[in-house]
């Protein structure tokens, strides 16, 4: 299809949000979720029928192609005709490796529906959960399409019965993944079936599918699916059943349009009142009503300057039309909105509710950010959180110092357009650290940026980034200013491991609450926590929670602000070795202050807070949490010893060993410090043919025998001397 004819199909079709579908396609790693996407192309008429599922058309980065994985999201608008109605698909393809895990979290923010992909011969895998569990997050309806059956006829000749047997254990564990995460509403509703056709299964490579409503509509019989596959008459198949029309009709018929989905999605996503302008706005789609739109993706095109990929939840943009950034704080001006063609854009002069587009213009958005209209300001969207946090760091410093500038510069600007890259940026020193979700998520999006941009760097081997906590409650400790004239008495305690995990799973939101939530009061109180603790809850922050437990303390409501900053500050660097704390109960439980502000300013609150609060930590027995992995790994049975051995050698845990068709898969937990080098090892010690996958990542107590060491090691890294700090007497 021309571009000119494909820009006036979607145009048309812009407007009419019933015929709109935004998707996404999300997997573990070489499931095939390019090479379907080619296909979908293929039937839009936007590439070639014969290079479909070979030419990774949305793989368009060089290392993409030359890594052979897809690292960043990337868009495509196409028109599919559905019962004699032409159809807009917006859709974005997704990373499978985990380490570009925050791509797809972003990704799921901006469509409505997403087609779970999952080998016929792997099965469902780690990251198959993960984006499970991060679609269902966002409140995204999924479809499943069990890809690469050829395999299982032509490579593993299974039967027709093993066929049915391995389909419907991959369902039945799809199913139960949508049961554990989806929320109570959906938990049943959004299952998948094969009887409905909301299961799909076929060959992307080989360019079809197959779904029951096609297989009744057209008489084809899996007999004859099976016959043509084991004869290789894939083309056959191809013409008779081509995988882009059962895709699409089935994406069609299960997955919602935009005014359907923002109904129930708004709620999820946008924290203002539904019941305002802005939220009756978004949640009906209105295209006539008050801008609504955020950000998910930014990047740098060489022409065009800094490109913001995004969806319109309410009202339209327009060319030339000038916009409110949420987040910044400030107003700039579109200079094009556009729809996606893979690495091409399509200018168009507006663009309605409903629909993902790209915009030009909006140099200072990051991939998160919320835009409105600037005479109807609105609350942002709700943070996009990834799944997973940062577990390795390393440190980058520029060989020469003219190129300083250049390198804060970049790095601003990477933590801009992936927010799970965590930058320190450090001016003084010259050193920054970038944390990211494994060593490639650095190395793709840092390093080969940096060397791509001519800046020399020196980068230092991966570090690991503990958490500062405590074992048991401290006694009172007060705090009092340089001047003498204010004291806070604090005391600080190990979470409750319950209250801990509704924070890392999302239960529980972390930001300000100003002990003034009651709802958050309720429910920790269910969880057991002490009722002026509960209900005196200021900050939640990295795990952490700081609670005013006082009652009518004089002057305090002025400066509560100023210790709110404070405990931030120790929470971001702990007093053993200025790593992150996690894992605390802070509290307050007195305070005397001076009558007169000017006698309790910054200067001399944050001495005394600070003050108080270390000497509570290192008077607890002060320890570090340590990052470790649960990993799936996969071996040859006849090497299970070895990899059993290599584990264990690294201070791991073999938590469980099964066996799946003749392979040993062993669910072990590795401290990430010992992660370094295994997957060379892993491969040494069977021949090769050992594998392993990320499924979570938690933090636990370090052992005491490591535990001083580590903490001089990091304290001499970052030249504070090996010293630990004592409490003050």
């Amino acid at each position: 299809m021309a571009k000119k004819k494909l820009a006036e199909r979607v145009k048309d079709l812009m407007s009419k949000q019933k015929y709109i579908r935004n998707i996404g396609t999300a997997a573990h790693i070489d499931h095939g979720k390019t090479t379907l996407t080619d296909n979908l192309l293929a039937g839009a008429g936007m590439i070639s029928d014969e290079l479909a599922g070979e030419q990774l058309f949305m793989d368009y980065d060089d290392q993409e192609q030359e890594r052979g994985i897809t690292i960043y999201s990337a868009n495509v608008s196409m028109v599919h005709d559905f019962e004699g109605e032409d159809y807009l698909i917006n859709l974005i393809d997704t990373p499978g490796h985990v380490d570009f895990g925050g791509d797809v979290t972003r990704a799921m923010r901006a469509v409505d529906g997403v087609i779970i992909l999952a080998c016929a011969v792997e099965g469902v895998m780690p990251q198959t959960e993960t984006v499970i569990q991060q679609a269902l997050k966002e409140r995204v309806k999924p479809v499943l399409f069990i890809n690469k059956v050829d395999r299982l006829i032509n490579e593993l000749e299974m039967d027709a019965k093993g066929m049915q047997e391995k389909f419907m254990k991959i369902i039945r564990e799809v199913n139960g993944l949508i049961r554990k995460y989806a929320e109570e509403d959906y938990k049943e509703k959004w299952t998948v079936s094969v009887e409905d056709g909301s299961v799909m299964f076929g060959s992307a490579l080989k360019n079809w599918a197959i779904s029951k409503p096609y297989m009744e509509e057209t008489g084809i019989t899996f007999k004859d699916i099976q016959e043509k596959c084991s004869e290789r008459k894939h083309k056959e198949l191809w013409e008779e059943s081509p995988l882009h029309r059962i895709v699409l009709n089935g994406i069609i018929r299960h997955l919602p349009s935009p005014e359907k989905a923002q109904d129930y999605r708004i709620p999820k996503i946008w924290p203002g009142d539904e019941e305002s302008e802005a939220g009756k706005d978004m949640k009906s789609c209105n295209a006539e009503g008050k801008l609504a739109a955020i950000t998910t993706k930014v990047y740098d095109d060489p022409h065009a300057g800094s490109v913001a990929t995004g969806r319109v939840f309410s009202g339209s943009l327009t060319e030339g039309q000038e916009v409110h950034l949420v987040g910044q704080h400030k107003d700039e001006r579109i200079q094009q909105v556009c729809v996606y063609k893979g690495q091409e854009r399509v200018a168009m002069e507006d663009v309605q509710a409903g629909n993902i587009i790209g915009l030009v213009g909006v140099p200072d958005a990051f991939s998160g950010e919320t835009i409105c209209d600037p005479e109807y300001k609105i609350e942002p969207f709700e943070e996009i959180k990834h799944v997973f946090e940062p577990v390795v760091t390393k440190a980058v410093e520029a060989k020469k110092t003219k190129d300083l500038p250049d390198l804060v510069q970049f790095l601003r600007k990477v933590s801009r357009e992936d927010p799970t890259l965590e930058v320190d940026i450090d001016e003084e020193t010259g050193e920054h650290l970038v944390s990211g979700l494994g060593e490639l998520h650095i190395q793709a999006k840092v390093e080969k940026g940096l060397e791509e941009e001519g800046i020399p760097v020196e980068t230092s081997p991966p570090i690991v980034v503990y958490r500062e906590t405590v074992k048991k409650a401290s006694k009172t400790f007060v705090g009092k200013s340089p001047n003498k004239h204010n004291r806070f008495y604090f005391e600080v305690e190990p979470l409750d491991d319950e209250v801990y995990k509704a924070i890392v799973d999302g239960e529980i939101e972390e930001g300000e609450y100003k002990g003034k939530d009651s709802d958050l009061a309720n429910q920790l109180k269910d969880m057991g926590m002490d009722d002026d603790d509960a209900e005196g809850v200021e900050l939640i922050k990295e795990k952490n929670i700081f609670t005013d437990a006082t009652k009518g303390i004089q002057y305090l409501n002025d400066t509560i602000e100023l210790v709110r900053e404070a405990v931030r500050s120790i929470i971001d660097e702990g007093p053993l070795a200025r790593e992150p704390c996690s894992k605390l109960l802070i509290r307050l439980v007195d305070a005397k202050l001076h009558e007169d502000a000017i006698h309790r300013g910054p200067a001399q609150v944050s001495p005394a807070v600070r003050s108080a609060v270390n000497n509570g930590i290192l008077s607890s027995e002060a320890t570090l949490l340590e990052p470790k992995q649960i990993l799936r790994v996969e071996s040859p049975q006849e090497h299970m010893g070895n990899v059993m051995t290599e584990v264990q050698n690294r201070r791991g845990e073999v938590v469980n060993v099964d066996t799946e068709e003749g392979i040993a898969v062993l669910t072990v937990k590795l401290p990430v410090e010992e992660m370094f080098g295994f997957e060379g090892e892993l491969k040494s010690c069977t021949e090769g043919k050992g594998f392993y996958y990320l499924k979570d990542v938690l933090f636990e107590y370090m052992p005491n025998s490591l535990k001083s060491q580590r903490i001089k090691d990091i304290r001499e890294r970052k030249g504070l001397g090996r010293e630990i700090p004592q409490p003050e007497a």
